[in-house]
């Protein structure tokens, strides 16, 4: 495929951000991982992204079921995506750094296995993107909290983010009772609150454990995890009921911590991997992005920030 646009995973843009600091530096080193890597696989996350392009050519044997001509989001991990930028560093010249999505020209392979959905007409291609790119946290909430039964309580940590948004809205469409977001600015609560996804919205840093226990009071039933930073494990344990479930959607999970924290901690819960995969996972989130009006604020409200910036 003829590569139009990548979406850098949330975690990993991140730490590129914080590590390299000036636009120009972040740009440099996104390309020198692909460069050297052949694939956008951030060596410290371990994370990647997804990105956007058109079909140039197709196997005779592909299962995929797409054609040349036909514009997609893969729906795969950049980290397992072969992939080459025209032009290196100055093939990201149109990139200002200072957003997860990336402008750019290169050409990438998809395989028999891999995933990818056909960009739907009625939305702009970006914000088609984001959805995309998130696509697996809504349709598993949906599935957990069916599990867990009509009148659970939920919380979302990092509420106010794309997969975090699209999360809520999923858990209210799934029968959540009580539902309650995590965020950790004012600005982002009364962001929340305007779109009107949760019935609960709590300030507090989600890697301050006993600030997360105290934020939420009464532990929930479902816990998912959508934060883009790292140590926030324990916080999630400890506002999650015994019995309860967890969802780790956050590349920025230590699973050991998470594992070895519920052990030290005493807590009966069940901890799941959010994988990216749900079948159906793209036609979920789409119309769910369709049929919610506050996710949508959300999303185009990061856009005009990031546009600001």
């Amino acid at each position: 495929m003829d590569v139009e646009r990548l979406n850098l995973d949330a975690a990993s843009y991140r730490q590129l951000r914080e590590e390299h600091g000036t636009p120009d530096a972040v740009r440099g080193a996104v390309a020198g991982i692909i460069e050297q890597r052949g694939k956008m696989h951030n060596p410290v996350t371990g994370s990647g992204g997804m990105l956007l392009g058109t079909v140039r050519e197709v196997g005779p044997e592909s299962p995929l079921g797409l054609k040349p001509g036909d514009r997609i989001a893969t729906l795969v991990s950049l980290t397992l995506t072969p992939l080459r930028i025209d032009g290196g560093v100055d093939g990201l010249a149109g990139w200002s750094g200072e957003s997860e999505q990336v402008p750019c020209r290169g050409t990438a392979v998809l395989f028999g296995r891999s995933i990818a959905a056909v960009l739907p007409p009625d939305l702009p291609d970006e914000l088609s993107l984001s959805v995309l790119d998130v696509c697996g946290a809504p349709a598993l909430t949906d599935r957990v909290v069916r599990e867990a039964g009509s009148g659970s309580s939920v919380l979302v940590l990092g509420g106010g983010g794309k997969s975090g948004s699209l999360s809520l809205a999923a858990a209210r469409k799934a029968g959540a009772g009580r539902l309650v977001a995590l965020v950790p600015t004012e600005d982002e609560a009364d962001a929340v609150r305007g779109a009107g996804l949760a019935d609960e919205i709590v300030v507090a840093d989600a890697r301050n454990p006993l600030a997360v226990a105290d934020a939420v009071g009464e532990r929930v039933d479902v816990t998912i995890v959508c934060v883009d930073v790292p140590g926030c494990e324990h916080g999630a344990v400890l506002a999650t009921a015994d019995g309860g479930t967890i969802v780790f959607f956050s590349m920025a999970t230590s699973f050991s911590a998470a594992a070895l924290g519920a052990e030290g901690l005493a807590a009966d819960v069940r901890m799941l991997i959010g994988n990216g995969f749900v079948p159906g996972h793209a036609t979920f989130a789409l119309d769910l992005f369709r049929e919610t009006p506050g996710v949508r604020e959300l999303f185009e409200r990061r856009e005009r920030h990031t546009a600001s910036t």
